[in-house]
């Protein structure tokens, strides 16, 4: 058996429409059936009620399970959580963890949640269980939340600079979380998954005006400004101090800006280009279908 957790999240969600794609069954550990309600109607797909912070919720979940695909949500609590979630899955018998992880996850970061996944690697590496770090960088799906003013101002407002970034798209890694989770192996690898291109936000700003068939400009703002833009939509201020330190490192270079397709090679995928996603995307980000 098989399981997969952070379903009706934002990554969770797109590896498991890989399985409904594929028909391959799997089992999926969900904190709130009504949410997963769509799933309910798949027949590869088992619903199983449970919550990864209370290991006594997990039974039903992890039972007969021999691999499982780890992701919670990006909250101030995950190492708890996964950790609590990790000794679970060890005492029910399972064999195998990959971890969705991230690409930042090491020991020199200031990102608290760079530092977190690290500090979760190190407590699966030495569980005893075998062990998969999947390790994707930030996600092209991040730029749909700036559809707003794309759409109203035609302008896209970041505290970055003129560094550059490497997006992945999320389809490519659902691609790669699902063959790892359906067929195994891998085990001890650490798999970085980047976009096939470091762009500026103005190359962003123009792919997504190209797509959308519309002026889109890229506007560098101060970071206390978009720390206040965050806080003013409801963002908690720990979160926001998260972010700061990220848009802190990503100015300074390093993985985010670097190309890394090894993983993609590895499972003979073909990376995502940012201008195929913005086109795939073109409606949310204000243009029509005749456009993309």
């Amino acid at each position: 058996m098989i399981l997969l957790t952070g379903a009706t999240g934002t990554a969770g969600s797109f590896i498991a429409n890989e399985f409904v794609r594929h028909r391959v069954p799997v089992r999926i550990l969900v904190r709130d059936r009504a949410k997963a309600a769509a799933l309910e109607k798949v027949p590869t797909v088992e619903l199983v009620e449970g919550d990864m912070s209370k290991r006594g919720s997990l039974g039903p979940a992890l039972e007969g399970v021999d691999r499982l695909l780890m992701i919670s949500g990006p909250r101030m609590d995950m190492v708890e959580t996964q950790r609590t979630f990790i000794d679970a899955a060890k005492a029910a018998g399972v064999r195998h963890v990959i971890k969705f992880s991230g690409l930042d996850a090491r020991p020199e970061t200031t990102f608290a949640f760079g530092l977190m996944h690290k500090e979760i690697e190190e407590y699966l590496e030495s569980s005893g269980l075998a062990w998969t770090h999947l390790r994707p960088t930030g996600f092209m799906q991040e730029y749909l939340r700036e559809a707003p003013s794309i759409i109203h101002e035609g302008a896209l407002y970041f505290a970055l600079g003129d560094v550059k970034l490497n997006p992945v798209d999320l389809v490519d890694v659902a691609k790669v979380g699902f063959l790892l989770l359906r067929d195994g192996g891998h085990e001890g690898a650490r798999l970085p998954m980047t976009g096939p291109e470091a762009l500026t936000m103005t190359e962003v700003a123009d792919r997504i005006a190209r797509a959308n068939g519309s002026t889109v400009r890229y506007v560098a703002v101060p970071p206390i400004a978009r720390r206040q833009a965050l806080i003013a939509h409801g963002i908690p201020p720990e979160f926001a101090d998260a972010l700061d330190r990220q848009v802190e490192e990503r100015l300074k270079g390093g993985l985010e800006s670097q190309v890394d397709l090894s993983t993609h090679r590895l499972f003979n995928i073909r990376p995502t280009t940012f201008l195929e996603f913005a086109q795939r995307n073109a409606e949310a980000f204000g243009g029509t279908a005749a456009a993309a």
